[in-house]
């Protein structure tokens, strides 16, 4: 158990922000030498369907549709997602099916190379903006644009994510430190969440949660008339369900990567407030990003 499970800090998003992009900058270098250690990419990995060249071919799309707004080299995504403003898990499942499909067999030998490239170059690019510089993705949907802060922490976390699915593939050691999630996790979240809600299950709930990772952040996550606002350091309010965990428990339940049951019996994720009960439909309520 993290002891500090229950405590929460203040924070500088323009630090916050720095600290993100050289964890991502640190993360890349990992993912780069994870690929390149992998001795077969056409084994089985920690996503269902997916091999490991399939994962890596994945990243590759992340890397290349984040820098695109900054590489003069716009993505043309006409014909790519369904039409209109469908729910966000149809649009994912195009993205992610067309991706996977970015690199052929041959090509799939330098996936490192690629993805060394392309985040250093989105690095490079984005060095000198504002964390609220917006970020085109239309993938998340139409019109939609994400901060460059949340742009960038969701890049850390598919780097993240992901090169836990390849680890897990090839056999080899993969960790993701509690600072890491934290970044993930108040960086991309308050941005992202919204846009994962599940409107069906969400018609006519009305719930507030209090989320209290340890060691910060602290996320108020409302949801109400079919939407979600998740906002971070909110002013006092009644919630009706807190929820106290460890980042890296979090994250991976967030990501589908890990059993919330699991993370319960170990306590690095439980539920206090009014109605205690309530904690497992946030993780029902918001889809994995």
């Amino acid at each position: 158990m993290d002891s500090r499970m229950d405590s929460v800090t203040g924070f500088d998003p323009v630090a916050e922000h720095v600290r993100t992009r050289a964890a991502l900058d640190a993360a890349m270098e990992r993912l780069v030498r994870l690929l390149r250690a992998v001795p077969d990419l056409d084994a089985p990995s920690g996503v269902p369907v997916w091999t490991v060249g399939d994962v890596g071919s994945h990243l590759a799309a992340v890397f290349l549709a984040y820098g695109s707004a900054f590489a003069g080299e716009p993505l043309e995504w006409e014909g790519l997602l369904p039409p209109g403003d469908g729910p966000l898990a149809e649009r994912i499942a195009a993205v992610n099916a067309a991706s996977i499909a970015l690199f052929d067999r041959a090509d799939r030998a330098r996936l490192a190379d690629f993805l060394a490239e392309r985040g250093e170059a989105f690095l490079r690019s984005t060095e000198r903006l504002a964390p609220d510089t917006p970020v085109p993705a239309p993938w998340l949907g139409p019109e939609v644009s994400l901060p460059l802060s949340a742009a960038t922490g969701m890049m850390l976390s598919e780097s993240l994510v992901h090169g836990l699915d390849i680890a897990r593939g090839a056999g080899l050691p993969w960790s993701i430190s509690p600072d890491e999630a934290r970044l993930v996790l108040g960086q991309a979240m308050p941005s992202v969440m919204p846009l994962a809600l599940d409107p069906v299950r969400a018609r006519g709930v009305t719930l507030a949660f209090d989320l209290a990772v340890g060691g910060g952040p602290r996320l108020a996550v409302v949801v109400e008339g079919g939407a979600a606002t998740v906002i971070r350091d909110a002013p006092p309010r009644a919630y009706d369900c807190r929820i106290s965990a460890a980042p890296v428990s979090f994250l991976l339940v967030s990501f589908r990567r890990a059993p919330l049951w699991k993370e319960v019996v170990r306590g690095r994720i439980r539920a206090g407030g009014r109605r205690p009960w309530l904690a497992t439909r946030l993780n029902e309520l918001i889809a994995s990003p």
